[in-house]
């Protein structure tokens, strides 16, 4: 080699040593500013404050959640954020809201009783006291053992008071799930060797025979239950929590239509369970309540919250982190998921206040509808990007989307909607943070919509990053009585904002963009579209909200059925099911809280 080669080559390799040396220490630097940041001026328990004690809880529609929102877009301003602004979608229900709830036991004995409301049913307008009466309907009946058993209950339910259904047996739990992972079990789930989620579809199973009657459905047995007592003269339905501790999970009329039901409450285990047996002695039980409910017709309109970060030199490609605002009714929503909003919230403003200048847009989207089946994110998605089918102009420049929404614990892992190649650089961006407990990353190549925001960036062909937490008390906070400001753990929190933070900039100032899966290796969408219309309400049974879009406004979805959802959730440990697969699937809800 000439020398004069020689000495180019040396000089190019030095210089090419020094720039990565630089680099290294820049981002060293970086990431003990963001620590530090984090360390001296956290906001992430005010924010919590505000949103649960001060807004909680955030009903889809109701006040409450939009003024969440709009106190998010001023905070968010306040700390330098731009173009923060409140984005529209239809809802196409009536806001709904609970404002006051008095339960009594008033004979044999007397004695407050632990209960909810369930959201989009009727006030009792005034007091209400009758007699209990239980109604025991029977296992899985077909119509005509349905209609038959209907017939025997005609001048039994008017004017009472009904428990709709047994006393519920809840065991007690001697092998309660750990509240963390270990670092073997992340490592073996999100560490280098860490095997991608493949979704594999189910065992065809025999075809049934189509002369045999078939069971009804949890969905068709409460409409058709619904309309008897109402049609009877029922006064208010009573249906039994069957979680334990006086844990209450109450979410809503799938009709959204206060007309079709009965005022209808959710009982703690425990009361319906004492009711129950005084009744069992053949001793009559008085019942007296007080419920008042508010309709919100503006509710029908609902709203997602962005703000920015503006790139620079890549400032039209964008990366997102976002997690929804919305809420059940049962509590202030602490857990779920305004934990997430706070951390996603927190993680830009710590990148705010270093000033630092990313060359992609940086864009968080706090969502609403999320409860009600992912309705925000799915809105927003559908508008801005438009999905590997039918790509709007945004859609390639898009980057990445991080979501965090298992509760209060640290995060563990990412489960990314990409290539081999896309884990490896998150789990590269991670590495800083394995004395913390974070694990790495590992594909998810499933499409389909269900139990999660991420999952409709995922769906849409996008990369969507489901960040993986330790579960605390997820299991039992979620959606029910007890998911309070108490149950937030503040060093894991203030940890997930840390890592949120860095992940967000590492994404939105490398050379390019996240891989994503090559055309001819994308994953078949599970999920599909099937209306834009809005869907009326019908006399047949409406799909479960929570995980399915039985009654979109804004364009019904379907997600994969039982069997795909149940090969799937087999699979999956309980710390798991929401944060990362489970965000594919509809839950189970059920017939209790319906």
């Amino acid at each position: 080699m000439p020398k004069a080669h020689f000495i180019a080559l040396t000089l190019i390799v030095s210089l090419s040593s020094a720039l990565l040396l630089a680099q290294t220490t820049a981002d060293k630097d970086l990431l003990e500013r963001i620590r530090k940041e984090e360390a001296t001026n956290s906001q992430i328990m005010k924010t919590e404050h505000i949103l649960t004690d001060l807004y909680g809880p955030r009903l889809t529609g109701s006040p409450n959640h939009k003024r969440a929102a709009e106190w998010a877009v001023k905070q968010m301003t306040e700390w330098g954020l731009q173009n923060a602004h409140l984005e529209a979608w239809d809802f196409g229900h009536p806001g709904w809201l609970n404002e006051k709830l008095t339960a009594h036991i008033i004979s044999p004995v007397k004695d407050v009783l632990t209960c909810k409301v369930l959201a989009w049913t009727p006030s009792t307008h005034g007091i209400v006291r009758a007699k209990a009466y239980q109604m025991i309907l029977p296992e899985r009946p077909t119509q005509e053992q349905l209609t038959a058993f209907f017939e025997t209950q005609k001048g039994k339910v008017g004017g009472r008071i009904v428990m709709a259904g047994k006393h519920l047996i809840v065991p007690i739990n001697l092998n309660p799930p750990a509240k963390r992972m270990t670092d073997e079990q992340a490592n073996q789930r999100y560490g280098p060797n860490a095997p991608p989620f493949v979704f594999s579809p189910p065992s065809p199973t025999a075809t049934p025979d189509p002369n045999t009657p078939k069971p009804l459905t949890n969905r068709q047995i409460n409409e058709q239950l619904d309309r008897f007592l109402k049609e009877n003269g029922s006064l208010i339905r009573v249906n039994d929590a069957g979680l334990e501790f006086r844990q209450i999970l109450a979410v809503n009329n799938r009709t959204f239509d206060t007309n079709r039901v009965l005022p209808t409450i959710v009982m703690s285990n425990e009361d319906y369970g004492r009711i129950t047996r005084i009744l069992a002695d053949g001793t009559d039980v008085n019942l007296e309540f007080d419920i008042v409910n508010r309709i919100y017709p503006e509710g029908k309109t609902s709203y997602n919250t962005i703000a920015e970060i503006p790139g620079t030199d890549l400032a039209d490609e964008v990366i997102m982190l976002g997690a929804h605002l919305d809420s059940w009714h049962a509590a202030t929503g602490a857990t779920d998921d305004a934990i997430g909003s706070a951390v996603m919230m927190e993680a830009v403003r710590i990148l705010k206040a270093l000033g630092v200048k990313p060359r992609r847009t940086i864009r968080v989207a706090l969502w609403g509808g999320e409860e009600e089946g992912l309705l925000g994110s799915y809105a927003y998605v559908k508008e801005h990007f438009g999905s590997f089918e039918n790509p709007k102009p945004g859609y390639e420049k898009f980057g990445g989307y991080f979501n965090i929404d298992t509760g209060t614990g640290r995060i563990r892992g990412a489960d990314v909607f990409g290539p081999p190649e896309a884990a490896t650089i998150m789990r590269e961006i991670l590495a800083p943070f394995k004395d913390d407990g974070v694990a790495g990353a590992r594909v998810l190549g499933i499409r389909a919509l269900g139990g999660n925001d991420c999952s409709c960036f995922s769906d849409a062909g996008l990369p969507g990053i489901g960040l993986v937490q330790d579960s605390i008390d997820y299991e039992s906070t979620w959606h029910t009585n007890l998911d309070t400001y108490e149950r937030i753990l503040e060093d894991d929190v203030k940890k997930d904002a840390v890592e949120i933070a860095w992940s967000v900039y590492q994404l939105a100032t490398r050379g390019d963009l996240l891989p994503r899966f090559p055309k001819d290796a994308m994953p078949k969408r599970l999920s599909t579209e099937t209306t834009t219309a809005p869907v009326q309400p019908t006399t047949k049974p409406a799909a479960k909200p929570r995980r399915t879009a039985g009654q979109r406004p804004n364009g019904a979805l379907r997600v994969l059925g039982s069997k795909q959802a149940n090969a799937v959730q087999m699979k999956l440990s309980p710390v798991l099911r929401k944060s990362s697969v489970r965000q594919v699937f509809p839950a189970r809800i059920a017939m209790r809280t319906t």
